[in-house]
């Protein structure tokens, strides 16, 4: 290997890395406020990226009937929860169950049919679907689609079983993730496929070249870490932080722990589209990719010990660099190189608890 080589590998780790970064730092954020491992991480990543793709290709994303089913379950769920006499947060409810999932029904026809419209064609003869449009937009039409799958399917799985066992919050995790990849293959079928890049410069640096796609990987990841690090000072990380020490102590204090709990969903669904977007450009997506980032995503959280943003994204950038020297030196054994990882660190991990309880 020369030094050519070394630097290009060292590119892909920290590319590879920072995506896993973004799946660390969801699971952390669901993970320290609900005590939910959320398996299902990695397929907001994948539908994320083939939503993309459908818009682009003039096509109605199934994600969309998704969203809209979700939404009219839980709003049923919550009337028949206000008749039977239980509070309803009504507000939090419009927005999650009406406003975003109207709000993406606009950002999907509407760019349709605005240039039908000034071409002379009648509503009612338009095709469904959408005209090539801007990139971007369709970037934040995916965004608003997926953001809200995360407190709705909150609402359904999780929030019945907030008080149950990790144990129980895992199983419920898991067969949620079985559930959405079925649904995946189901609206996306077998084919991958790739979208196009958000900035196709090329830049050489000392003869290494650097795609415009990759610094925008690292950008967004920085952006992302920077904010979560911000908003945990803020009134809402806060209650967030509160919610994840002791959940019936922030009740008592007045802090919404459900609503902080949908806040963290929503925050990692977001999260999971916007690693989705990332990365359709770099490698070829299919209905079932994201499990696998997920994974990669999760032993990065558990070095951050699931409750660690700066830690899970060390741990994320490790693994990405293991994953990238694994890929050319032993090709054949890189996972079982990444996910050996996690042994060492869950053995440090139990020296640690088992101090705890000498202590107790």
């Amino acid at each position: 290997m020369d030094l050519q080589i070394a630097l290009l590998l060292v590119q892909d780790g920290l590319v590879n890395g920072a995506i896993y970064g973004l799946m660390a730092l969801a699971l952390v954020l669901v993970f320290s406020v609900t005590r939910v491992i959320f398996i299902p991480q990695g397929e907001f990543v994948a539908f994320g990226a083939l939503t993309m793709v459908m818009l682009q290709g003039g096509r109605i994303p199934p994600t969309l009937w998704l969203l809209l089913a979700l939404a009219a379950v839980v709003l049923a769920g919550e009337l028949l929860r206000r008749i039977g006499g239980h509070a309803v947060h009504w507000p939090s409810t419009l927005l999650w169950c009406v406003a975003l999932p109207l709000l993406a029904c606009a950002l999907v026809w509407l760019p349709g049919l605005r240039p039908a419209l000034e071409s002379g064609l009648r509503p009612a003869a338009l095709e469904p679907g959408l005209h090539p449009v801007s990139l971007y937009l369709h970037a934040l039409t995916t965004l608003v689609l997926i953001a809200p799958l995360g407190p709705l399917l909150y609402r359904l799985a999780f929030r019945p079983l907030a008080d149950a066992s990790v144990l129980m919050l895992l199983i419920v995790a898991v067969a949620l993730h079985g559930v959405l990849v079925g649904l995946g293959l189901l609206f996306f079928g077998a084919e991958g496929a790739r979208t196009p890049a958000f900035v196709e410069a090329r830049w050489e640096f000392g003869g290494m070249a650097v795609s415009g796609q990759s610094l925008v990987v690292l950008g967004v990841t920085l952006a992302l870490l920077g904010l979560l690090l911000i908003l945990g000072r803020s009134m809402v990380g806060k209650a967030l932080r509160a919610t994840a020490i002791n959940r019936v102590g922030a009740r008592l204090m007045g802090i919404p722990t459900e609503r902080s709990a949908e806040l963290s969903f929503a925050l990692a669904a977001l999260i999971g589209a916007v690693s989705g977007l990332l990365i359709a450009p770099l490698t070829t997506v299919y209905y079932d990719t994201g499990f696998l980032i997920g994974l990669k995503g999760f032993v990065a959280a558990i070095v951050g010990a699931l409750a660690s943003y700066p830690l899970a994204l060390a741990g994320a950038l490790l693994v990405g660099q293991l994953e990238a020297f694994a890929s050319f030196w032993a090709s054949a054994y890189k996972e079982v190189l990444v996910f050996t990882l996690i042994v060492p660190v869950l053995w440090w991990r139990s020296l640690g608890s088992r101090l705890v309880e000498d202590e107790e």
